[in-house]
């Protein structure tokens, strides 16, 4: 999903911090802004964009314009703004400088899986509201933990980005839109029963050292993404990314212990772009570096 430019006319006078742009995430974009105090007027709103202020400022506001409405929240660190898609003519006025936003960007697709799994009569993403203000420990969660991603590379990152985008659309559908209500369909099709987890575990086992979609174990169940990942998490006991990324270090450490690969090769078999991102992420869940694991078991 491209949304630099878009966020580049919106937002022309703040400075990037970081973006989820190289990542290879599909399903959702992130950008880490720091924006000055000023004025800001926005075109026609491509995606839903929600705002996180990461570190906020007491001292100020934040008016907005937009959907017939007119709002004044001070952007203390937590605060949350939602902007639907089709807002036109927007107008922001930030009376103190914010040091950091998460801007997260939810394309249509993302409701639309929604309606297809639930029994909705339209896509719950024409009925998100215009809202500022708002605090909600989820949606802050996940946007903390996608920034972590964003800026500490993992070898499931795009998987959770995958999963955090559904459970996003999934909370502002829930909680944040007109008159929808979430009522999933029932039956044994839609259950993860023990032969298609079995298909799942085998095919991730099969392909640790390539891309693991979210969406492709989904298919493997014959589960939309959504279902697939509460039902993997209810039977294993961890989220499909997390599970993923436990097997490769497993499989990193089985490597280590023969002893024949370098290091670098061992990196990009268990999903990373550097030997140095591969380090900090081993040592950040052993304690040790894979050198010193190496030496150590050998």
């Amino acid at each position: 999903m491209d949304v630099q430019a878009d966020s580049r006319r919106k937002y022309p006078r703040s400075k990037l911090l970081a973006s989820s742009a190289g990542h290879g995430w599909s399903t959702i974009a992130a950008e880490l802004r720091s924006h000055p105090a000023g004025r800001i007027a926005s075109g026609l709103q491509q995606s839903v964009e929600i705002v996180l202020a990461i570190r906020g400022a007491d001292d100020g506001f934040v008016v907005r314009t937009g959907a017939g409405r007119q709002q004044q929240t001070r952007p203390a660190s937590g605060t949350i703004w939602l902007a639907p898609i089709g807002i036109g003519d927007e107008e922001i006025t930030i009376t103190a400088p914010i040091p950091e936003a998460l801007h997260l960007y939810l394309p249509a697709r993302q409701f639309n899986l929604l309606a297809d799994q639930y029994n909705l009569s339209r896509s719950p993403v024409h009925s998100i509201q215009y809202l500022g203000g708002l605090t909600d420990e989820l949606i802050r969660q996940i946007g903390l933990s996608l920034l972590v991603e964003m800026t500490r590379e993992s070898s499931t990152g795009r998987m959770f980005a995958e999963t955090a985008s559904l459970m996003l659309a999934a909370r502002l559908a829930h909680s944040y839109a007109d008159g929808s209500a979430l009522e999933p369909l029932s039956g044994p099709a839609h259950r993860l029963d023990n032969a298609r987890l079995r298909r799942v575990l085998d095919h991730i086992d099969q392909h640790l050292e390539e891309q693991i979609a979210l969406a492709d174990l989904a298919r493997l169940a014959n589960l939309s993404t959504f279902h697939f990942s509460r039902m993997f998490t209810a039977a294993i006991g961890l989220p499909p990314g997390r599970f993923v990324s436990r097997r490769r270090l497993e499989n990193a450490m089985a490597m280590l212990a023969v002893g024949k690969l370098p290091l670098s090769e061992i990196a990009h078999r268990s999903g990373f772009s550097s030997q140095a991102s591969f380090s900090r992420a081993f040592r950040r869940a052993t304690g040790m570096t894979p050198g010193e694991y190496r030496r150590l078991v050998r």
